[in-house]
C-alpha cells in the first residue's frame, strides 16, 4: 500500500472510533488543582498567551501532528491551519514523508502555510526517515511549509504492528546528534502516544534537540490503528500483537513527570487532553504548552470546521478559568500553584523523584 493511501485509512479509523486508550487515562484525574476563594485578580486579567520556542501563542496550546499526504487530507490540514490562525495558536502537520519522496503532494502539506502564513508551524518527519534520509532531504520538509519547527516522531510499537511497519531505531540517536547541528529550525522530539520515559529524555537533552513532546497514553492508541488495518489485512500476527499492546504506555501525566524530572527542555503535552482544565494540569506538572489531535480531528470529520472551532475556544476559556481559579494571572504564575498528586500517580512521582 502506497504512504497515501495509508493516511487515508488511518484518517478513515480515527472517525469511526474505538482506536482510543480505554483502560488507560492520561492519568489528570488524580491531578487536583487548589481552589482560591479570594484569586485577588479579575477574571478579564487573566493572560493566557505564551512564548514558546521564541514564538507568542495567545494560548499553551497547538494542533498536534495528524495528516497530509492526499488530496483528502489536504482538505485536513487547511481547515486545521483556519482554526490554528483564527486562535493564535500553533499547528504541527503530519509526517511528510509521502510528500519528500513524492514532491507532486507537497501542496497537502504546504496549505498550511498558505492557509495561515503567520502561525507557528511544526514539521515533521518520523524516526526511520531520519536514518534514511540526507541532510537535504530532511531540510526539505522544513522548506515545505516553511516550518519554525521540525518534528521527528518516535513510533516504535506502531512500526512494530503496523503491516508495512519499518521498526528500525538502531542509530536515530547518533543522528539526531549531528542533524541538530545543521539545521536552523529547533527539533521537537515526540511520541505517537505511548509517552516518553526519563532515561529517553536524558538521551534527548545530550543529543541537543530543542524540546520534547511526551505524547502519553491516554488519547489515541496506534497500536489499535494498526491492529485495525492489520486485521483488514489478514495480518494475524500484527493483529494478536496488537490486542496485546493496545493499551501500551506511559499516561501522559506520569510521562510529564518522568520528562521533567531530569530536564528542563521545553516541554509539550499531549496525549488525551480533552480540555482546559486538563491542559491547565498539565502545565502545573511541567509542560509548558499542551497540544490536542485526534479530538480536534474527530470534531472537524464529524461535526464540521465551526464545531471544532468551538471546541478549541472552549478549550482555551476552560484554561483561562482555571488560572483564575487558581489565582494565576498567567501561565508562569500557573507553574508556581500547588498541587496535590492522588493514587497511582503520586507513587510514580516517589519512585522517580519528582516528589
Amino acid at each position: 500500500m502506497e504512504v497515501k493511501d495509508r493516511k487515508i485509512e488511518h484518517i478513515n479509523i480515527v472517525k469511526k472510533g474505538g482506536v482510543e486508550y480505554e483502560e488507560t487515562s492520561g492519568w489528570f484525574e488524580y491531578v487536583y488543582l487548589i481552589h482560591q476563594a479570594l484569586p485577588e485578580i479579575d477574571l478579564q486579567d487573566v493572560d493566557t498567551s505564551v512564548n514558546f520556542l521564541g514564538f507568542k501563542l495567545k494560548a499553551p496550546l497547538i494542533i498536534d501532528s495528524m495528516t497530509g499526504g492526499s488530496e483528502e487530507t489536504k482538505e485536513i490540514n487547511k481547515n486545521l491551519a483556519a482554526l490554528a490562525h483564527e486562535l493564535g495558536i500553533g499547528m504541527g502537520v503530519g509526517s511528510q514523508r509521502a510528500a519528500i519522496e513524492d514532491p507532486s503532494l507537497a501542496d497537502t502539506y504546504s496549505v498550511v502555510r498558505e492557509t495561515a502564513p503567520d502561525i507557528f508551524v511544526i514539521g515533521n518527519i518520523g524516526a526511520a526517515q531520519l536514518i534514511a534520509y540526507d541532510i537535504d532531504k530532511i531540510k526539505s520538509a522544513i522548506d515545505m511549509i516553511k516550518a519554525n519547527a521540525l518534528a521527528i516522531h518516535l513510533n516504535p510499537l506502531q512500526e512494530a504492528i503496523q503491516p508495512e511497519g519499518e521498526p528500525k531505531f538502531k542509530g536515530v540517536l547518533q543522528k539526531l546528534a549531528e542533524v541538530s547541528k545543521l539545521i536552523n529550525v529547533p527539533i521537537i522530539v515526540k511520541e505517537v502516544g505511548s509517552g516518553i520515559s526519563k532515561e529517553v529524555a536524558i538521551k534527548l537533552k545530550l543529543a541537543g534537540v530543542s524540546a520534547i513532546n511526551v505524547a502519553g497514553a491516554g488519547g489515541t492508541s496506534w497500536a489499535k490503528i494498526e491492529g485495525v488495518r492489520a486485521k483488514k489485512a489478514k495480518k494475524m500476527e500484527n493483529y494478536s500483537l496488537a490486542e496485546i499492546f493496545g493499551e501500551w504506555g506511559i499516561p501522559t501525566a506520569a510521562s510529564i513527570i518522568e520528562v521533567r524530572s531530569v530536564t528542563d527542555l521545553p516541554l509539550i503535552a499531549s496525549g488525551g487532553i480533552k480540555n482546559g482544565l486538563e491542559l491547565a494540569k498539565a502545565i502545573t506538572l511541567g509542560a509548558d504548552i499542551g497540544a490536542m489531535a485526534g479530538t480536534v480531528l474527530k470534531e472537524l470529520l464529524k461535526n464540521g470546521y465551526e464545531k471544532a472551532k468551538e471546541m478549541l475556544s472552549n478549550t482555551v476559556n476552560e484554561y483561562r478559568l482555571a488560572l483564575f481559579l487558581t489565582g494565576s494571572k498567567n501561565t508562569s504564575e500557573l507553574k508556581k500553584k500547588r498541587k496535590i498528586l492522588l493514587g497511582p500517580l503520586a507513587e510514580w512521582a516517589r519512585q522517580v523523584g519528582y516528589i
